[in-house]
């Protein structure tokens, strides 16, 4: 980095990559925001600046006296260690420190007194929600949603119907073959632990999912303009289902308020879906799958007279970026939802769901909305595609 860069950066202001100290004397305080941009993609302190941006300038003394505090706090007072990278740049209204630190490989990062520091803006919040604290283990990989435990459920919440159809499609034999326990079996499949249901056990083959996680639902509606109205709409489906009867129901609502056109085909014949089928089962099943269950909030699918948005609860994990999803790449939220779902759901994995519906509507658009901690696929209905 040189001076230029740096003087651009102060002058577009502080944001959630980029922070502006005076100074700092503290070392609790150095480590706070340490661990904030650690937990949070990494960033930039700049030492010797106002938070308008103003150049003050250091000193040399001071600029000995930050790097031993920095050492002391990255080494000293955060769990696990940061290695942050100082710089020290000379401009011409006075000398700045640049402390870089890198996006964290083993978050959550807490402070010595076992608190967790994120980006909020241009600030730090410290994590007490428990939702905030699962969400950071998930983004670790040190827990995932689809393997909690739901607390009041039992191996009898299960549809045995359901879990023999399946059971006899994957393995090729019946259940009641097996010389386990439905319980053990459960457990074998990740669906069960002691004997109460797992996230992704209540999702897939229980009775009534709705009892226990009634949030988890898809929540349909058809409105007759380009704008979100609370009253007025045409049509409207409350969703509460396994995940396969979920995608069923959503496509079939999807399908019933498309136009079906003409074409190339007959004068006779029913005509075909305005937006070919694929793009819809494709979406719908990344959003069942793929969505963020630790948030407590239903999928929605709005049609509107020019458009259909479909938006998943969670924006993409990690630091996933829209164009690596269309060119394939993912990242696993829901594992065990994503083993079992290829057996249950037009379903491939692979991230390859996203390109394929693209390719089947090009003027799809993808919005990563991370203030709003949500994903929306928008489909135009009158795009060129």
């Amino acid at each position: 980095m040189n001076e230029t860069e740096l003087l651009a950066i102060l002058a577009r202001g502080e944001d959630s990559r980029h922070q502006f100290k005076e100074n700092i004397s503290n070392v609790d305080s150095l480590a706070a925001e340490l661990v904030a941009f650690s937990n949070s993609g990494g960033g930039l302190l700049i030492v010797g600046a106002t938070d308008a941006g103003e150049v003050l300038g250091l000193t040399t003394a001071d600029i000995c006296r930050l790097n031993q505090l920095l050492s002391n706090a990255a080494s000293q007072s955060v769990r696990p260690l940061i290695h942050p990278i100082s710089l020290n740049i000379q401009t011409a209204r006075g000398l700045l420190m640049v402390i870089q630190t890198p996006d964290g490989l083993n978050r959550p990062y807490t402070d010595n007194q076992g608190r967790i520091w994120v980006k909020s803006g241009a600030d730090k919040w410290h994590v007490t929600t428990r939702e905030e604290m699962q969400r950071l283990f998930q983004q670790a990989g040190l827990i995932y949603a689809d393997e909690v435990p739901v607390s009041g459920t039992t191996v009898a919440d299960i549809d045995h119907r359901a879990l023999e159809e399946y059971f006899e499609n994957r393995y090729r034999e019946p259940l009641e073959d097996t010389d386990q326990s439905l319980e053990q079996l459960l457990r074998n499949m990740g669906l069960a632990r002691n004997g109460v249901l797992t996230l992704a056990g209540l999702l897939l083959f229980a009775k009534k999912p709705e009892r226990f996680r009634p949030a988890f639902m898809l929540k349909a509606v058809a409105l007759p303009g380009r704008e979100l109205h609370e009253t007025h709409y045409l049509d409207s489906e409350d969703i509460f289902d396994r995940l396969a009867g979920q995608y069923q129901r959503g496509l079939a609502f999807v399908k019933r308020n498309l136009h079906y056109v003409q074409g190339d085909q007959g004068i006779n014949s029913l005509g075909i879906l305005e937006i070919p089928e694929i793009v819809f089962q494709e979406l719908l099943v990344n959003a069942l799958i793929h969505r963020d269950y630790f948030i407590s909030a239903p999928i929605r699918v709005l049609v509107f007279s020019d458009r259909v948005e479909i938006s998943n609860p969670g924006h993409l994990p990690n630091h996933l970026t829209v164009e690596q999803i269309r060119y394939g790449l993912s990242n696993m939220r829901n594992p065990l939802l994503a083993s079992h779902a290829t057996h249950l759901l037009p379903y491939r994995g692979l991230g390859s769901g996203i390109p394929r519906a693209l390719k089947a509507w090009p003027s799809i658009e993808l919005v990563d909305d991370r203030a709003g901690n949500q994903f929306k696929v928008i489909i135009p209905r009158s795009g060129v595609n």
